[in-house]
This record gives structure tokens, sequence and C-alpha cells, in this order.
């Protein structure tokens, strides 16, 4: 159990704190601008605690700290441990990426331009990330065309330069031969420094070149040279255009999206460099620990510039949110940088909207993020072979529903089943339940009664022959609740009633700290959070509750949708939208007379003269009435077919 430490023993400084378990493991690392009162802050009521934060203090045996001397001291020295330590409770950035970059080695002899993956080596300069690798392969492409530098490996270069004769590379004007000294050190390391300037972004001192050799050479008639130099300039141009200009030239910035749900977050950034987006980065984050919007920009910043990127340090990052202490993280910037950094949020103009691409890109990355676990067989399979192994099932539950229930204050209350076979959703067994028996708030009831309608069906099914059974033929082998030991025990009874207990597995998830409960188990099942078992459960917990509110919504709006058209008997729904239809609108319906109603053939007499009554506020009988040439008052209307 975890000892309290005196205050007295906690010295009122800035710092780094660490929480460790029975095993001396380092479960969490914090920071505080004062040690004493943050570490005494863990110290009160669980109740009083998020729940996140009240398992990791239960977890806890032991806190110890580090005490620096200012705030910038304590944040670094926090992220160093953290990356050091890896803590089960801190938020951890997932990058299962390997980003490619466009490499120069300029260390060598003859520098050499290629696409490179992984940890960045000492004597190359980098540009990017990018995205894809073949958008830097085709922007290299066009570059050699007016970069010659080479791209071939050292044992290519030596074997060539010992041959005494160029590749196909130097034929084709890929590359300036310098294996067989077609080109001199200095002109060779001119064409070098060209392509890193034009890679940094400054394009328009190689563009201005590019016009004056082009104007020199036709100048003194050496039209072949000019062709060759315009060919040269028009590729320029168009590896210019890949490099998306988003802010005014000279702006050197990076901007910073997210996308957030309870459990994850993704994040993506662009590195603009002279207005021009000149790289892009996104990564998983994993929230193990409680961050508002604040923390996690905390955690991103952290995590971003933990080295220097590629493009060096900007002046200005923009960001969706402000960090907790702007202050703190405009410094600890700008002694990386060197030089003040500015951290803000921008409020209108290209700025706003370039943040708003970046957020589209974060959201867009992060449901590539879930299809691809989704979709992903190995997954699904673990997925399985974790669920059995926790909920200790006889064998994996290839079949799994989940139950939700929706409403709202009591009113338009439905139920939910969703099914996953094989890991994959199956959407053509979803069902939606209208509940009957339940006019109040009682989700237990209700649960009670959706249950108990779906496991009878089934029982009704499975008495039918094969050819006819129908939507509830297959039992599930795992039934799952949205919800915790009430939710469970009403399952469980559902079962024991109907004599299913024996049969289905069941159990219930508990959206407070995605817990798994279990009959015969008083303390829930912790699952690993990066378990792909409990990814399952909770994508198909999500799922049924969206397929329960959707269903909800639809019910309420149709309740509070009303027609002047409905009610009218002989009136169904397919004969309401063709009238409407025929008629263009219910503005014309409303307009029509007797007779324009009755000239419709496939509208019964009595239902348009019913129809006819609705719309002029008049009783039946009156309508009745304009169908013998009167209105029902004396005056006459309407006419007889």
């Amino acid at each position: 159990m975890l000892k309290r430490p005196a205050p007295s023993e906690i010295p009122d400084a800035p710092g780094s704190y660490q929480f460790r378990d029975a095993e001396g493991r380092v479960i969490y690392v914090g920071k505080a601008s004062s040690l004493r009162s943050r570490v005494t802050s863990y110290f009160q009521n669980p109740m009083g605690l998020h729940p996140r934060t009240a398992q990791m203090v239960a977890t806890a045996e032991s806190v110890e700290w580090i005490q620096v001397n200012n705030d910038v001291e304590a944040l670094m020295l926090e992220y160093n441990l953290i990356k050091e330590h890896r803590p089960r409770f801190n938020v951890r950035l997932v990058d299962d990426k390997s980003y490619p970059y466009l490499a120069v080695t300029v260390s060598d002899e003859w520098p050499r331009a290629r696409v490179m993956r992984g940890a960045r080596r000492r004597g190359s300069r980098y540009f990017g990330p990018y995205a894809h690798a073949y958008a830097i392969r085709e922007t290299l492409d066009q570059l050699l065309r007016t970069f010659p530098i080479r791209t071939c490996s050292d044992n290519k270069f030596d074997r060539y330069h010992r041959l005494g004769k160029p590749c196909l590379e130097f034929h084709i004007e890929r590359c300036s031969g310098p294996c067989v000294g077609e080109v001199t050190p200095d002109e060779y390391q001119m064409m070098v420094d060209d392509l890193c300037e034009f890679l940094d972004g400054d394009t328009e001192p190689v563009l201005d070149k590019l016009e004056r050799e082009m104007t020199a050479a036709a100048a003194d008639l050496e039209f072949e040279k000019a062709a060759r130099v315009r060919d040269r300039l028009a590729t320029v141009r168009k590896a210019v255009e890949r490099q998306q200009m988003v802010v005014d030239k000279g702006e050197d910035l990076d901007a910073i999206g997210l996308a957030v749900d309870d459990l994850e977050a993704a994040v993506f950034v662009f590195f603009v460099r002279k207005g021009r987006v000149m790289g892009r980065r996104s990564f998983i984050i994993d929230k193990v620990e409680p961050l508002d919007e604040h923390q996690l920009i905390d955690r991103v910043l952290e995590g971003l510039y933990d080295e220097e990127p590629v493009q060096g340090m900007p002046k200005r990052v923009l960001v969706p949110h402000e960090p907790t202490d702007p202050d703190l993280y405009r410094e600890w910037l700008g002694l990386l940088r060197g030089s003040k950094v500015e951290i803000r949020v921008p409020q209108r103009g290209a700025k706003r909207e370039l943040l708003a691409t970046v957020t589209r890109n974060a959201e867009e990355e992060f449901t590539r993020h879930r299809l691809k676990r989704a979709t992903d067989h190995n997954s699904r399979a673990r997925a399985l072979e974790e669920l059995q192994r926790w909920l200790e099932l006889e064998q994996s539950p290839l079949r799994v529903e989940c139950f939700d229930m929706s409403h709202l204050q009591g009113s338009d209350y439905v139920g939910s089943m969703v099914v996953v076979e094989d890991g994959l959703a199956k959407k053509s067994e979803y069902r939606r339940f209208k509940v009957r028996t339940v006019d109040q708030n009682d989700d237990y009831a209700a649960m009670e009664e959706v249950l108990t309608r779906r496991l009878t069906n089934y029982l009704k099914e499975r008495e039918k022959p094969v050819a006819e059974r129908g939507k509830f033929q297959y039992p599930p082998q795992l039934l799952m609740v949205d919800g915790g030991k009430g939710q469970l025990g009403v399952a469980i009874r559902v079962l024991d009633d109907l004599g299913l207990g024996n049969e289905i597995a069941v159990c219930a998830l508990a959206k407070r700290l995605e817990e798994v409960y279990v009959p015969g188990r008083s303390d829930p099942i912790v699952i690993p959070r990066r378990s792909e078992a409990l990814y399952l459960l909770q994508r198909l917990r999500d799922e049924s509750h969206r397929f329960a509110v959707t269903y909800h919504r639809k019910l309420r709006q149709k309740r509070m949708t009303t027609s002047v058209l409905d009610g009218i008997k002989g009136l169904g729904p397919v004969r309401r939208k063709r009238l409407v239809k025929e008629l263009g609108g219910m503005k014309k319906v409303r307009q029509a007379d007797l007779a324009t109603l009755q000239e419709l053939s496939w509208l019964p007499e009595d239902v348009a003269t019913a129809v006819y009554a609705r719309t002029h506020g008049l009783s039946l009988e009156q309508g009745l009435a304009s169908t013998n040439g009167f209105d029902g008052r004396g005056n006459g209307s309407g006419s007889r077919r």
C-alpha cells in the first residue's frame, strides 16, 4: 500500500516525481512547479480523483522525486524519464510508421541523393518527412534532370569508375557522371548546394539562375543548350507546384492538428518552411492518463520536439488549444531553437484555414488507424484468442452480440443488437428493438425485455426445420451488454430463466474504467489497454451505442414530424408519397380541389374525398356533401367524376 510522505519531507520546489509499483517499476512520471503541493494532491479520497488516477495510486507502492532549478528543467527531466522508463500510466506516442525522407549524403566525396527511412545518420542532410514514398521519388526524378547528382550506391559507383564508362543514368541525363570525371568537384558541389537550397524552400534563386542560363544561351545562338535549360526549368517549376504554398512567403511554422476520443488521439503535423509544406508526420496517442485538451497539447509538443525536426525549429507553432502553461513551453522551445518561439491558436485568416486542413488530415488518419486495426486478420485472430483467454471461455467467441439501450427521459425507448462474426461486424445481422413494456427511465427493465425477446426468438427458431429458420436462428457464443454489474445481473437472470445459462457466455463492459465483468467474480477483469481483445469489445460497445442512438433519433424525429395527411384511412405511405409527387408537393395537395383529386385513377373516390376534407378543414360529412355538389354549408363546390 502506498505510504503518504510527510509534507515537510517534500521540497516546495520544481521537479519531477515518480510513482513505483511493488516490484520497483516506474508506473507514472509527472512534473510540478511545487513538488509538495502536487504530490500531496494524490493522497486524497479516491472518489475525488479521476478513475485512471485513482487506479494508478492504488497500484503504486512508493513515490519519489527529483528536485531541479526551474520549470523548464522539470519539463525536460519529466520527458527524459518517460522516455527511459515508459511508464504504463503515462501517455504514449505510438508512431508505427517509418516515414521516407529525401537524404543527401553531404559528407561523401561525391554526395548522393537517396530516399531513406529509419534513424537519421550522421553526414547526411534530410528533407521531409513525406507521407508517401512515391511522392518523393517522383519529385526526385524531376529534380535529377535539373540537378544531376548521383543516386547509385558506393559499390556501383566504384564498379563504373573501374570500368571507365558511365551507367545508363548518365546517358539519359539524370546523372552528371562523376564516376568517370565528366564533371569537376566544384561543379558537382554547386549542383548539390543548389539541390539542397531548393529542397529547403529557396526556389526563387534556382528559377532565376535557370532563366538567366536559358536567356544567355539563346542570345549566343546556342539554341540546343537553351532548349535543354528550358526543359530543366519546366521540370523545376513542376516540382515547385508540388510544394503547396499555404501561407505567406518567409513564414516558418509547424501546424498541429488533433482528432480525439476517450482512449486515443491522432496527431497530424505540417512542417511549413518559407510558406510551403516541406514535410508532414502523423502518430497516434494512447491516452492512458486523464488528459484535457490543454494537457494533450503538452504531451504532443514534448513528443514532437524530443529531437529537432530535420527542417529546424520553427519560429511559430500553431495548435488547436494552448498548452497548460504557454510561457513554460515557449521558453523550452525557445531554448531548443536559440531564439523566441511563438505558440498560437489562430483565430482567422490563412493560418486558421491551414490548421483546419491539418485537423481534417488528423481525422482521416484516425479513421485509417481504426480501419486498419479492424480489417487486419491477424489482429482479429489475436483479439478472439485473447478474449477467450481473459474471459476463460471454452472456445474463441466467433459470434459476439452486444446490446445497448437508448431513450430520452424514458420516451422512445429502443434497444440495439450488433453482431461481430470472426472479428468483423456483420451488419446484416444487426437488429433494432422498440421497447414495449417500459414507459419510464428503467434501463434494467428495458434490457431485460430486449434480451428476453431476442433469446425467446432463438429458442423458437431452433425448434423449426433448418430450412424454415429465420433471422434469430444463430445463438451468440458471447453475449455482451453495455454497462456494469447491474446490466450483467439482468443478462444472467434472463439466460437462467430461459435455460441458456450453460450454453451462452456473458460479460459486461463498464465504460468508466473499461473493466469487464463476468459471472461468478466480484472483481472486474482488467484487460490491458493495448490488447486487441479490449479494442474489439470497445468497438463493439461503441457500435451498439451508435446503432441504438440512430434508431432512437429516427423514432423521435418521426414522432415530432407530423403531416396533414397522417391518419387518413386508405392513404398509406406509398399512396401518400405518390400523391405528393404527382401533384408537385404538399402545397399543391392543400390547394387541390375535389375534382382534381377524383381524377387520379389510382386514388379511390372515398380516399380522395377524405383527403379533400382534411386539407380544407372540413369534416368527412362535409367532404361527402362536396361529392354531391355542395360543401355542406349550402354552397356549391366540387364536381362529380
